[in-house]
């Protein structure tokens, strides 16, 4: 059985004390021992005591093809947003997914990623392979990986914000997802690919193809994911469609639970804050892009004391135009304290620590992915490990490491090992090329771009 043995100056293991000059051995993608001092003898070893290990990140919310339509709209709200982008997402293929996906990911990985979904739900009409090349370009790079099936079907002739080329039949949505978990979907622990039933939103979706999908869920096991209270243009359209608020919407179609999770959660009240943690429903806080569109601040404090499950993500690459998860983690503390200030609180800068953060972005996300073999450090866990350098210019002289992290965050990872192999290494990915990488988004960026204003 192949070892690896993984040593850095500190270790965050999430789940106990700090270990400093720590070090874990994993074992066929396992993790065996964690501990400091004299390490075991190993196959191979990873040594970087100028750096300190955490978790490997977990992004609980994404939209990957969203790489190659980064800098639009860049001062309109959602709704506005989502309208201008539309008709150029219509011009997708599988081949724009693949190149996008690439893109996303070897973003995510080079900055201490080694889990993630991605909310896909745009399937041009003719179009094949999209779900596939998601699965495919996760396999080739090496991230672990829940490809979520979204979908569409409420459009401007219904009632629902796309326009009607963007979305597809609810039979064949159904069918089409379906396949999809049988063809990928794999519950085993240190599972490398989950399958997740998505329906986009309120606002494009109907309530029956809400229903359907719940039950063609919980009938194969799989997790659901949606969005939900993003903004008050969400809000308004639920109240006035439907008579209710988004979150009871979502209740009384059988949307809450320990196997759902949405993404956003901002415009919730007391009592849905309450709701949402009795449900045991998770929230996937994407800060930096509910600030791009000016969506408002998620409630996370409030959620975490309530005892909701809570992970971050980076949302899609249109409305974040850097998904660097670690970032996330920055904005997080910042996002929680200023909403905190802005309550009048005289102790806002206690609002969320830097560990509790790291926390969110680690443990919180693997809990919304229903993963109890990810997210922390420890015996029996995945060996998914993250690396940030603490003698840099930005951190260099930080005494707390942790708070260093947080408080400046790392552009990216000296190293990366997901499943006990190293992806990234001084800083540089291994299972592919970056230069390469960045030219074929920028050409598939262009070749979009030539469509807008074509209607």
């Amino acid at each position: 059985m192949r070892t690896l043995l993984l040593r850095a100056g500190v270790v965050f293991t999430g789940a106990g004390p700090e270990l400093r000059n720590g070090w874990l051995l994993a074992r066929d993608g396992t993790i065996a021992e964690v501990g400091s001092g004299k390490p075991p003898a190993a196959d191979e070893v990873l040594s970087l005591p100028n750096c300190v290990a955490v978790p490997g990140l977990v992004n609980a919310h994404d939209h990957m093809y969203q790489w190659a339509t980064r800098g639009y709209v860049p001062d309109g709200g959602l709704f506005e947003w989502l309208r201008a982008l539309y008709p150029i997402w219509a011009r997708i293929d599988a081949d724009t997914v693949r190149i996008a996906a690439r893109a996303a990911m070897a973003r995510l990985l080079l900055c201490g990623c080694t889990l993630s979904t991605d909310h896909h739900y745009i399937f041009p009409r003719g179009s094949k392979g999209i779900f596939e090349a998601l699965v495919e370009t996760a396999n080739e790079l090496g991230l672990r990986f829940h490809p979520c099936r979204g979908s569409m079907s409420l459009g401007e002739s219904k009632g629902g914000l796309p326009p009607d080329g963007v979305v597809e039949e609810e039979d064949a949505i159904l069918a089409h997802t379906e396949e999809m978990i049988h063809r990928f979907h794999d519950p085993a622990p240190g599972s490398m690919c989950r399958v997740v039933v998505a329906p986009c939103s309120p606002f494009s979706v109907t309530p029956q193809l809400m229903r359907d999908s719940a039950e063609l869920a919980r009938r194969h096991g799989v997790r659901l994911h949606t969005h939900l209270a993003e903004t008050l243009d969400e809000e308004r359209f639920c109240l006035d469609r439907f008579g209710k608020r988004p979150l009871e919407l979502m209740q009384d179609l059988g949307w809450t639970g320990d196997d759902v999770w949405f993404a956003h959660g901002i415009h919730f009240n007391d009592a849905e804050v309450g709701q949402v943690a009795k449900s045991r429903t998770g929230i996937a806080h994407c800060p930096s892009s509910n600030m791009r569109l000016g969506a408002g601040m998620c409630r996370v404090e409030d959620l975490v004391r309530a005892g909701a499950w809570v992970g971050l993500g980076v949302d899609g690459a249109a409305s974040n135009e850097d998904s660097n998860l670690a970032m996330e983690v920055h904005q997080a503390v910042f996002t929680a304290r200023a909403r905190a200030a802005m309550q009048g609180r005289e102790d806002a800068a206690t609002a969320l620590g830097a560990r509790d953060a790291w926390k969110l972005a680690t443990a919180g996300g693997a809990a919304c992915l229903g993963r109890d073999d990810c997210g922390t450090l420890e015996p029996g866990k995945c060996a998914d490990v993250a690396f940030y350098r603490l003698d840099d210019l930005a951190h260099a002289g930080i005494d707390d490491p942790i708070a260093a992290l947080g408080l400046a965050p790392p552009s990216r990872a000296e190293a990366v090992v997901v499943n006990g192999k190293i992806v990234v290494r001084e800083g540089r990915l291994v299972t592919g090329d970056e230069d390469r990488i960045a030219l074929d988004i920028a050409a598939e960026s262009k070749r979009l771009a030539s469509f807008v204003g074509r209607g």
